[in-house]
């Protein structure tokens, strides 16, 4: 699947879209299997993107082999940015997104993908899905549209690459940055020129100057990518987004014609998914912070006494970016959560 070609994947999708009554509101069957089809965020090959491929061998095996997902690489169905209304046309039955990209349109969206200088650490947010209502606030969010909030698939920071000397968090001030979602707010009230480019364009935007500063991936997934060429300044913590959540969303007819058993493995796939994936980083981290530094990239920590302050400045920008009813319950879900744990 991973192995279609570029002319293939554009054929398979132009087919899709085109005839989306045959797939709308549910999925192909064979034989008594259900066959629905996720186009992910990640590149083919890539650890994340691996991760996509077991969350659906393990949905088929805990279905008994009823329910039978096939994944495909970031942009090999449509474009990414199509997915959305991709998926809640029925072009396909399920998309793994990060809520960030839709909240100039969907402000909760903001908060249910990462908060800036919020949750230092991924149990807390995913405490605050399972345990806090952030779940059923994150699947009211796409409700209206014909879509179903599966589950998060939540994990660790993401740093900052700089081109520039940054040893405190008032260095940002007068830069230009590329941050998405709540991010690109919360950085410009800190004085951030942001450009919200695609993940696919900060390497060369780094490269050629365009950009001082930016968020893309976690740390891994960017030296793998390259920018320690292009970034010789490797930030932490990832204050934009100490914490990160993407999402399994599926069309909401295809969900519903799920039966019981199905319907939980998915949840129960996404659930275990999250956690593996966040062990792999975790793991990963310290091997590939050490191929940053071997590669003659400067690793600067920023003093946690400043991380403290600018939390408790970034609040007013969470305030701004709430501008409805239900971003402002999620936010103030969340920061409650965040006073018991004494963060605020």
């Amino acid at each position: 699947m991973t192995n279609l070609n570029r002319r293939n994947a554009l054929q398979l999708g132009a087919v899709a879209l085109a005839a989306p009554a045959i797939l709308t509101g549910g999925a192909a069957r064979a034989q008594g299997v259900t066959q629905w089809r996720m186009q992910a965020l990640w590149g083919g090959g890539t650890t994340p993107m691996l991760y996509e491929e077991k969350f659906c061998a393990r949905v088929l095996e805990l279905t008994g082999g009823t329910l039978e997902i096939t994944p495909f690489s970031g942009g090999q169905i449509v474009p990414p940015a199509q997915a959305f209304d991709a998926v809640r046309g029925g072009a396909f039955q399920m998309m793994k997104t990060f809520d960030g990209y839709t909240a100039g349109k969907i402000p909760a969206h903001g908060f249910s993908s990462t908060v800036p200088f919020g949750f230092p650490e991924p149990d807390q947010y995913e405490a605050w899905f399972y345990e806090r209502g952030g779940l059923d606030l994150a699947r009211e969010s796409y409700a209206a549209a014909g879509l179903t909030y599966v589950a998060p698939t939540v994990y660790g920071e993401e740093p900052i690459h700089s081109k520039v000397e940054i040893r405190e968090i008032a260095d940002l001030k007068g830069l230009k940055g590329r941050f998405v979602g709540l991010a690109s707010a919360v950085m410009a009230d800190f004085g951030v020129a942001v450009s919200p480019l695609p993940t696919s364009e900060v390497y060369s935007a780094l490269d050629k100057g365009l950009i001082d500063v930016a968020d893309r991936g976690d740390i891994k997934a960017n030296y793998e990518e390259g920018i320690h060429e292009v970034a010789k300044y490797l930030i932490l913590p990832g204050v934009h987004q100490p914490t990160t959540a993407t999402s399994y969303i599926a069309n909401t007819g295809a969900y519903e014609a799920l039966d019981n058993q199905q319907k939980a493995a998915l949840a129960v796939a996404a659930r275990e998914v999250s956690g593996a994936l966040r062990q792999d980083i975790l793991v990963s981290n310290g091997e590939y912070l050490r191929k940053f530094a071997d590669a003659g990239v400067e690793i600067i920590d920023f003093d946690p006494a400043d991380v403290v302050q600018g939390r408790e400045r970034a609040v007013e920008s969470w305030a701004k970016a709430a501008t409805d009813d239900l971003s402002k319950r999620m936010m103030e879900s969340q920061m409650a959560l965040m006073q018991e744990l004494r963060l605020l």
